[in-house]
């Protein structure tokens, strides 16, 4: 089956970015949110990625033009689905919500379209149980910022059809993403290690063995990793690694998967990275830059 029409439901960071890269893949692309101040962001963070690449010269104001056409914003459900032959659901890490939202897709949703959830951790059986037809539901995690990371993790329950993955491959091709499949395993592929690595990474931060600089310096240049483990933890969001260490802490019944409590001081403290100004670093300036954790 040929992408036509897409959907994404949620228009936070995740979700406008995949707005995006649905538009340049050349999509006719609804972008859904329950808020219009959140579609309003949305728009914004797009038109801004845009704009930012013509003043680099890697796009062309016609580009954005011609982009700009493929992409609608709607505040109804209904509409946003109607036509669409692929969904993707971009809402918060919230089981219930997600479920419910699984939910109205079965019954608003075509038939034939597949329901894909953008989650880092979730069980994606659970979110499928929630619809009549399990068999077109796909785990589809992208990787923040969207239109520049090229992964896209597929995630199959059991219930997954084959046609299901073999359309969620295609829309990832499409979109300019190198695809990988792995099964509905608590953390998945990539948030299972990432978030190891970036727990361990604090606990040498509160253990004193260097700075978190340091830190990161050590695995950028020693392990040809793209950000170091520290940084990427406050670009993802430390209250969203928190709730994946406690995901995979609950269900493999497993304390070494427990956050640190230096992360659980820095979450309840408010410091959540990048999106709230500071985390384990100060981006005040837009830069990571050391700063005090106490």
């Amino acid at each position: 089956m040929a992408i036509e029409r897409v959907a994404v439901i949620g228009a936070g960071t995740m979700g406008a970015g995949i707005a995006q890269v649905c538009a340049q893949a050349g999509w006719a692309t609804r972008l859904y949110d329950a808020f219009p101040e959140g579609l309003e962001r949305g728009m914004q963070r797009i038109d801004a990625f845009w704009d930012k690449g013509i003043a680099r010269g890697k796009t062309t104001p016609e580009q954005k033009a011609e982009w700009s056409l493929n992409l609608e914003t709607v505040n109804d459900l209904a509409q946003a689905v109607s036509d669409a032959d692929l969904v993707i659901e971009a809402v918060p890490e919230i089981p219930d919500l997600k479920r419910s939202i699984f939910a109205q897709l079965d019954k608003l949703a075509p038939s034939h379209s597949v329901l894909g959830t953008n989650t880092s951790s979730l069980s994606i059986a659970d979110i499928a149980a929630a619809t009549s037809k399990p068999e077109r539901v796909i785990g589809m995690h992208f990787f923040n910022p969207v239109p520049i990371m090229k992964l896209l993790e597929l995630v199959r329950h059991d219930s997954t059809s084959e046609a299901t993955i073999a359309l969620a491959e295609q829309a990832g091709k499409a979109m300019g993403k190198t695809t990988i499949l792995v099964k509905d395993i608590p953390g998945f592929a990539t948030s299972r290690l990432g978030v190891v690595l970036g727990n361990e990474a604090i606990r040498m931060l509160a253990d004193g063995v260097a700075s978190a600089k340091d830190i990161d310096t050590a695995m950028v240049l020693g392990y040809k990793h793209p950000m170091g483990p520290l940084a990427l933890t406050d670009l993802v969001g430390l209250d969203v690694r928190r709730d994946i260490l406690k995901n995979l802490q609950s269900s493999f019944q497993d304390d070494t998967y427990a956050p640190h409590p230096l992360l659980e001081r820095l979450v309840e403290d408010g410091r959540l990275g990048k999106k709230s100004g500071k985390g384990i670093y100060d981006w005040s300036s837009g830069a990571a830059e050391e700063t005090s954790l106490d």
